[in-house]
């Protein structure tokens, strides 16, 4: 074993008054634990608790209303039930000094009727994702959306203004919003989902204007200084999406308005999430980086050493770690201790109970 304990990747750290332990984030992941009425389970405490020696913690997405659902068990943030059951986590990941954030999701067109009675999904436009969902009773193919009607995009706005206010009472430290992974909010920036011909399609401008909306109404309940957001310029998946045509002038013009709001952070996914670092889809990490005036989350196959290298270089001021903290409760000892990592079999990845979820086992147990 080799001795980490002096990287800088592992020092505290403070950005904009929020006091981390070191610079690794956990990654927000999908684990599928919560019940059908989204309501996170007693043991999902302990999970998110075991793992506040992250610097920072973003939980798994977050549906911000029924209508934002797309997956089976997945949590939601809408009911008092679901408030109530995340502040036993935010509760235990206090009493570990650690920090959470949770990220606020609405899933659009990644959907299926059987996850809403029957009815479509929303999207911008009346586009069909490829290739199947999962939902209740197994894998289904994706159907076409209903676009929504320009009068039902305030109200979307109201309810991720209600999941962030529902969000403080829950304890959470801070928000992320959701933008990444071909979810509602980048359906509407891509010219490949998004052909409206109202005031939320055609121009850049015009299909920015939901989501940096949504930021404005998250920003109300919160402040710049606690919201975070997530992106992912060049990811495909689900539903096989088709990047924007013009991709880099695209996203480089959200991150100019996500920074004139002065957000805390941008999580950026730097390639395509499992698959590949280099797959940059004409865009320049680095330039969204420059571009961004708040701290910087690089995403994507992190090592201690890319991190090191990286934060050398200036082009990231954290950095998110996802599927190492399945089986890694420690990650962030183990990375310091240069000790070995656990691996979680896929099979324990998403959906379950308590096993191979919250009974990973410490170095030290």
């Amino acid at each position: 074993m080799s001795d980490n304990q002096s990287s800088p990747i592992l020092q505290p750290v403070t950005i904009r008054g929020l006091q981390l332990k070191n610079r690794i984030v956990m990654a927000p992941m999908t684990r599928s634990r919560s019940d059908d009425a989204g309501v996170p389970p007693d043991y999902a405490a302990d999970y998110y608790a075991q793992r506040a020696g992250a610097g920072l913690i973003v939980t798994e997405a977050t549906n911000i209303s029924a209508q934002a659902r797309g997956y089976p068990r997945t949590p939601g943030i809408w009911t008092e039930a679901q408030i109530a059951a995340w502040r036993h986590v935010t509760d235990a990941v206090h009493r570990k000094n650690g920090k959470i954030f949770l990220q606020l999701w609405h899933t659009g067109r990644m959907s299926h009727p059987d996850m809403h009675g029957g009815a479509l999904p929303v999207a911008p436009s009346a586009i069909k994702p490829l290739g199947q969902i999962r939902v209740h009773d197994g894998m289904k193919d994706f159907v076409t959306p209903r676009a929504l009607a320009t009068d039902e995009i305030a109200p979307i706005v109201d309810d991720y203004r209600r999941a962030a206010q529902n969000a403080k009472a829950a304890g959470f430290d801070g928000v992320e919003v959701h933008s990444a992974n071909n979810y509602l909010l980048e359906q509407f920036i891509r010219d490949s989902t998004n052909q409206r011909t109202d005031q939320y399609g055609g121009s850049i401008e015009n299909r920015l204007r939901f989501p940096l909306d949504v930021v404005k109404a998250v920003i109300e309940v919160w402040g710049a200084d606690r919201v975070g957001i997530r992106i992912s310029p060049v990811t495909t998946a689900p539903g096989e999406t088709p990047l924007d045509s013009t991709t880099m002038e695209t996203f480089g013009a959200y991150v100019d308005e996500l920074s004139r709001l002065g957000l805390l952070y941008i999580h950026d996914i730097e390639g395509v999430t499992q698959l590949s670092r280099e797959a940059t889809g004409g865009i320049s990490f680095t330039e969204l980086r420059k571009r961004f005036g708040g701290a910087y989350i690089a995403n994507n196959q992190y090592t201690l050493s890319l991190a090191e290298k990286t934060l050398a270089d200036g082009n990231a001021d954290l950095f998110s770690i996802g599927r190492p903290f399945i089986a890694n409760p420690d990650l962030v000892e183990r990375l310091g201790m240069g000790a070995p990592l656990a691996e979680a079999p896929k099979e324990y990845w998403y959906g379950g109970n308590a096993n191979g979820y919250s009974d990973w086992p410490s170095l030290k147990a």
